[in-house]
């Protein structure tokens, strides 16, 4: 479902310019017009194509079918992220290219709110940035995994006995990378705890003026205590005390969403996401 009405451009224009620079200061881009492939060289996660920026021509089915080709080639996921509101043509484009499109809220925090909402406290849990060197980051890295396989807001089975048996697979490589990242505070990274090790986890990713809250997760035996809300609570917390004057996240649906509205963010636009259907 997308918005009913558009937000105003300069705010648009900001948020876009963000979404550019994050993928574009990590890795080096490829140009195919109106779409961008942001490639992956040496460790770390792979990024996506998005629209370029600036472009004034909407994405076509054949834009897509050749970064989907270029992808293929590289041996990446076949992946485009966008704001709908600002190229509307795309969903279409990648639709008639087979891809399965799906979309989120996208929010920005009303800084006001923030301040006004009452700060999560769950009891018996301690929230703490995670350095670089941190001894757990296995684990710590482990816990969006075992979050996102469960998806929703849902209780479920997955718990700190499957975040401990994943750790040992998180590859040496990403875990340099993203211990770099948070040596760099290219990202910064939260955790709540509880006597079982981390149970939630956060990070949010400066850059210019902005940052995006990513990767908010709760392992899925430990929701409904407020957890997620704690980590999201002291990510934006982080963020304002940087000055940054953006702060966005994506909401992975409606009721994840209106947990965030608590704490001062407001929907603007839908972000959208494309990738070949499980059946492909």
């Amino acid at each position: 479902m997308t918005t009913n009405t558009t937000p105003p451009g300069d705010l648009l224009e900001r948020v876009e310019a963000y979404l550019d620079a994050v993928p574009r200061a990590a890795r080096p881009p490829e140009d195919f017009g109106s779409l961008t492939l942001f490639l992956q060289e040496g460790d770390g996660w792979p990024y996506y194509a998005r629209p370029t920026l600036g472009h004034a021509a909407q994405p076509t089915v054949g834009d897509v079918a050749a970064v989907r080709l270029r992808q293929r080639e590289l041996g990446v996921p076949e992946a485009f992220e966008w704001v709908h509101e600002s190229t509307p043509g795309l969903r279409d484009a990648a639709e008639r290219a087979g891809l399965r499109v799906h979309s989120h809220p996208l929010m920005v925090l009303d800084v006001d709110a923030f301040h006004a909402a009452e700060r999560p406290a769950p009891p018996d849990v301690t929230v703490r940035r995670v350095p670089h060197d941190a001894l757990d980051l296995a684990i710590v890295q482990s816990v969006p995994a075992v979050a996102f396989s469960e998806p929703g807001t849902a209780v479920g089975l997955g718990g700190a006995d499957l975040r401990d048996a994943a750790a040992p697979g998180q590859p040496l490589g990403l875990l340099r990378y993203v211990g770099e990242r948070l040596r760099a505070e290219r990202t910064v990274t939260y955790a709540a705890y509880g006597a079982k090790g981390p149970l939630a986890v956060g990070s949010h990713q400066p850059r210019g003026g902005a940052s995006e809250l990513v990767g908010i997760g709760t392992l899925p035996d430990a929701r409904r205590q407020g957890l997620g809300a704690a980590v999201t609570w002291h990510l934006t917390a982080d963020a304002l005390d940087r000055g940054l004057g953006l702060v966005l996240l994506s909401a992975g649906d409606e009721d994840v969403a209106r947990i965030y509205g608590r704490l001062g963010f407001r929907r603007v636009a839908t972000s959208m996401i494309a990738e070949p259907s499980t059946d492909d």
